[in-house]
């Protein structure tokens, strides 16, 4: 191949790495070419070492079920720049990772540690959470009827429903519910200006910031860690806090890194993607009536809005040998950006990809990702998302839009943070 066939153009590159692209939707324009026409190449945005981009569904797949040969953890698992990169490794000794969460290991680390929690987000495990959950469901409904009409989904049930489910799981009380949503949404909205913490000015000050946050989680969990091992309660925080690898206990870094892991992503993904559900029925009501005759559809519905809203748009891997995906050789040491929102778009894939279709079937979406780093909340979220459909839709007589609804400036984990709407309930 010539490199004009393997480069992508600058401009192209550039969106993959914009925040204000995730934002307003002209990433997914970039993510339409590539397929079209550099399906597996290489970007070099100003300032980044060069990447491969993988926007095919069957290649993100190939690539994800070879774990041994394409690493998460030798280099960022989320895409940064040069600066930053050398940055990071110069605070923590060589490591490119602030912190050392599941998605940050490779074998024999990450079975290991991903089996210290597995058994708690099994379905047999997250059945017996269903009646509970499904309380935490109709009080989220009964709060959004009582707003008169009118309401900003996001803020008034997308966000608190998921986040009151999974730290009632984790063990930590309500009253810091608002402690952990506000840290959440500073660490994958740093670079949004209405959630991050402040809008840096360079690299030392969006540094420092990224370490406060860290810093802020890891101080209080220091506090649930020591009080769960000092009086060992039901929960997954007693579970971490008492975790031993090969029969010693883990460290306090990475202990601190699996409580960060569960109580971010364990609800921000799950609060975008039923927004992304609710967004999808005030605009298509023919969807919402066919949906309220037979419940049973509301599975369908979830994985629509999965596929749909991918909130985890991209993860790094990094080739440990020279191989081959999809025809075209990929040099030892190359790293590869995993674009999931491009693949879940998939014209190959997805019959008419670009429309939300509640009963679209199959659904091969990979917005949790494949093989061994398969999200462990998979199970958790759908039944999430599942039960508060199940009780919303009945008294939902109708819904639309009330405003624009805004999507999150970030490059790793994005989504909406304010979807405006009017509806009738009964």
């Amino acid at each position: 191949m010539t490199s004009a066939e393997i480069n992508i153009p600058a401009d192209v590159a550039e969106t993959l790495v914009d925040p204000m692209a995730f934002a307003d939707g002209r990433v997914f324009d970039s993510y339409a070419w590539l397929r079209a026409n550099r399906p597996l190449a290489v970007a070099q945005p100003e300032g980044f070492d060069p990447f491969w981009v993988v926007t095919r569904h069957a290649d993100i797949l190939e690539i994800s079920r070879q774990n041994d040969l394409f690493h998460s953890g030798d280099r960022p698992t989320t895409i940064v720049g040069k600066e930053g990169e050398a940055r990071v490794r110069q605070m923590t000794g060589g490591s490119p990772h602030l912190v050392r969460s599941l998605v940050q290991m490779d074998a024999p680390d990450h079975p290991k540690y991903r089996a210290l929690t597995q058994a708690w987000f099994m379905p047999p495990s997250i059945r017996k959470l269903e009646d509970r959950i499904r309380e935490i469901a109709r009080a989220s409904v009964q709060r959004m009827a009582e707003t008169g009409g009118s309401c900003d989904f996001v803020k008034e049930v997308a966000l608190h429903y998921p986040l009151h489910v999974v730290m009632e799981i984790l063990g930590v009380p309500e009253a810091d519910e608002p402690r952990m949503l506000m840290l959440t949404q500073e660490l994958f909205g740093a670079t949004d200006p209405e959630l991050g913490r402040k809008a840096p000015t360079d690299m030392d000050e969006g540094m420092a910031m990224m370490q406060g946050v860290i810093a802020d989680f890891y101080h209080y969990f220091t506090a649930i860690s020591a009080d769960r091992r000092a009086t060992p309660t039901g929960d997954l925080a007693t579970v971490i806090a008492n975790s031993q690898i090969d029969g010693q206990p883990i460290s306090e870094f990475e202990a601190m890194s699996y409580y960060m892991i569960v109580a971010t992503a364990g609800h921000d993904t799950t609060s975008s993607t039923t927004a992304t559900a609710m967004w999808a029925l005030a605009e298509n009501p023919d969807q919402l009536a066919w949906l309220k005759a037979d419940l049973t559809r509301v599975p369908g519905l979830i994985d629509e809005a999965i596929r749909w809203a991918t909130p985890v748009k991209t993860f790094m891997r990094s080739a440990t040998a020279d191989a081959e995906v999809g025809g075209q050789a990929i040099p030892k040491g190359d790293w590869l950006m995993l674009c999931y929102a491009s693949g879940n778009r998939d014209e190959g894939v997805f019959e008419n990809a670009d429309a939300f279709r509640a009963d679209r079937t199959p659904n091969k979406q990979l917005a949790f990702g494949y093989g061994a780093h398969l999200c462990l909340g998979q199970h958790l979220a759908k039944m999430e998302m599942r039960i508060l459909f199940e009780e919303l839709l009945p008294r939902l007589k109708s819904v639309k839009l009330a405003g624009e609804p805004k999507m999150s400036q970030a490059v790793f984990v994005n989504g909406l943070k304010s979807l405006p709407i009017e509806f009738e309930m009964v």
